[in-house]
């Protein structure tokens, strides 16, 4: 087992239980007061107790995280990605970042920002088929299941948190942010992928999606508005309604229609927000 991305001293893990530190040993973690947590096969860490399960398997399934990797190995998101790499370039202020990319699914968006950033990274999503999967990403990336809303890092302790397409938790983020650490956030925009849900369904109504205000915790310094054109073929359309939501709501004649379609042309409308904690005196 490649142990580099678990044996990493910058990123600090607390126990999903007590909030004690983890320590590495052999094949397992553990806390000083005995809760322990086994090295998976693959690499990755289980940090969610059952307890903070709200199902039985949450998050995606296999089949929404295959046909993900599927459609995000095409790079028809490049542009997302590719924005996200240059606000964390812009606003980290160490050379060498402490990432966490909260919500990472299948680790796609996550390897990618390493790749151009550099840093020491860990990817976490609640989604353990997600986690399991992104282990072939990268080993060098520390793959943890754990919820968004109970991050398992000691406070304080990172740089940069990614959150692609993602709630944002504002409260436990700047728990584990360093003064001055920032968020880069994706959500997705009015028109996102808006000729999909004229197929699937009768009706699109007008939204007026914009990121909620940023609490007094956290200093917005970007919030921009992106807009770009993709065109995909059958493969990629099924693909692409099967790794999200509207896949759980198109009717059946609907679906039949979709897989039928030959190729579709689709807006990708997204923001991007980056946001920096305050200072220590600063609230």
């Amino acid at each position: 087992m490649d142990k580099t991305n678990l044996n990493n001293s910058s990123i600090k893990l607390v126990c999903p239980i007590c909030t004690k530190l983890l320590k590495r040993d052999d094949k397992r973690f553990v806390c000083e007061k005995n809760h322990s947590f086994d090295i998976a096969r693959q690499g990755y860490v289980n940090l969610l107790p059952v307890q903070n399960k709200h199902s039985l398997n949450p998050g995606d399934t296999k089949d929404m995280l295959i046909a993900r990797r599927s459609f995000l190995d095409s790079n028809k998101y490049m542009p997302v990605c590719s924005s996200v790499i240059d606000a964390v370039k812009k606003y980290s202020k160490a050379e060498e970042p402490v990432v966490l990319d909260v919500g990472c699914g299948e680790g796609y968006y996550t390897a990618l920002i390493k790749q151009s950033c550099g840093g020491t990274y860990a990817g976490i999503d609640i989604s353990k088929d997600g986690v399991k999967m992104a282990c072939s990403r990268d080993r060098n990336i520390l793959w943890l299941v754990a919820t968004a809303s109970s991050l398992p890092f000691e406070s304080g302790s990172a740089d940069v948190i990614t959150a692609m397409f993602s709630l944002m938790q504002p409260e436990e983020y700047v728990r584990v942010l360093k003064d001055g650490g920032c968020v880069v956030e994706v959500t997705a925009g009015n028109d996102h992928l808006r000729e999909l849900k004229e197929i699937i369904y009768d009706e699109v109504f007008e939204q007026h999606k914009h990121p909620s205000p940023c609490t007094e915790l956290f200093d917005e310094v970007e919030c921009t508005e992106h807009r770009f054109r993709i065109k995909l073929d059958n493969t990629q359309l099924c693909q692409l309604l099967k790794m999200t939501p509207h896949f759980w709501r198109i009717h059946k004649e609907r679906r039949e229609m979709l897989e039928k379609t030959e190729s579709l042309e689709l807006t990708v409308h997204y923001w991007l927000r980056a946001a920096v904690k305050k200072q220590k005196g600063a609230l």
